[in-house]
């Protein structure tokens, strides 16, 4: 019973993760345009202002109610969030998508080869060559600050996993991302704010709320939820479908073209997913603090 129990939480947590991988790989796909407007760092900036506003707005935290860890995991969140979020934009802006994905991934892959043991390893190693293949950095054609941005993106993802699932395990419901996401709006008005609020319409405004709605506000709830059921081993390993999604949508959205080598890549990233699935359930449902709050 435990068994079954357990590979329906994997079930259920590796659905919400690819259902995020989705919204962010279209989010940024949907951002590209934006970037010829207010740069990659006012396109960033954006998502983040509109999603920190909306996660205020929507679940109203009462900052009483939490612990003084809870408040601190939060904060921490809400400024990798922001280096994540601008860092990839800048590297989208130079690499195609699915390259600066692939370099992105480099980040949970490390959390997947140091959190899983036995066939967990394994797949992490069947990701690491799919990613090769995608990135293929022996043809020495990538940008390479836009390869340092992507690098630096993944530093800043793989702590994001590792604090987004103790987020999510010390705040009930969506409590924590309503402390991480205005930290991060915060952040990110102060790096890239002043030198894009001067360039913004009405249409820019309605535009970018739009599109914190698909990234950042759904995709981090669903992984909030998602480290919630899987262990960050198994999830970091399954992000290795998000490269994958990143050259399909690339290509029919952006006329991104990928070549045999990078096929190959999807199919492997695609099987180590999978993998994933099924091996990566967590053990017990985490405690939770008689001081956190009851969010929706």
């Amino acid at each position: 019973m435990h068994s079954t129990t357990s590979r329906s939480a994997a079930r259920t947590g590796a659905s919400m993760a690819v259902a995020s991988m989705l919204c962010v790989q279209l989010g940024l796909a949907a951002s590209v345009g934006l970037i010829d407007d207010i740069g990659a760092s006012g396109a960033a900036w954006i998502r983040l202002f509109w999603a920190g506003v909306l996660l205020l707005v929507v679940v109203r935290p009462r900052l009483a109610f939490y612990s003084r860890e809870a408040l601190w995991s939060g904060a921490a969140l809400g400024v990798v969030t922001a280096g994540v979020t601008l860092l990839f934009m800048a590297a989208v802006a130079r690499l195609p998508l699915g390259t600066a994905s692939a370099l992105e991934f480099l980040g949970p892959l490390t959390i997947a080869v140091w959190r899983s043991r036995g066939v967990g390893r394994s797949w992490a190693a069947v990701a690491a060559v799919g990613v090769l293949f995608l990135t293929q950095p022996w043809t020495g054609a990538a940008d390479p600050v836009g390869v340092a941005c992507a690098l630096g993106a993944a530093v800043c993802w793989a702590a994001y996993i590792l604090l987004t699932q103790r987020v999510g395990d010390a705040v009930s419901g969506l409590g924590g991302l309503a402390v991480s996401m205005p930290v991060a709006a915060l952040v990110a008005t102060l790096v890239a704010g002043p030198g894009v609020i001067g360039h913004l319409t009405p249409q820019l405004l309605l535009y970018g709320l739009g599109l914190a709605i698909l990234l950042p506000v759904v995709p981090f709830a669903l992984e909030l939820l998602a480290l919630r059921r899987l262990t960050t081993g198994a999830f970091g390993t399954l992000m290795a479908l998000e490269p994958a999604f990143a050259l399909v949508i690339g290509f029919l959205a952006l006329s991104q073209v990928p070549n045999g080598i990078a096929v190959v890549g999807i199919l492997l990233v695609v099987a180590a997913g999978i993998g994933a699935e099924r091996t990566g359930a967590r053990a017990v449902a985490p405690p939770r603090s008689p001081r956190d709050p009851v969010t929706a």
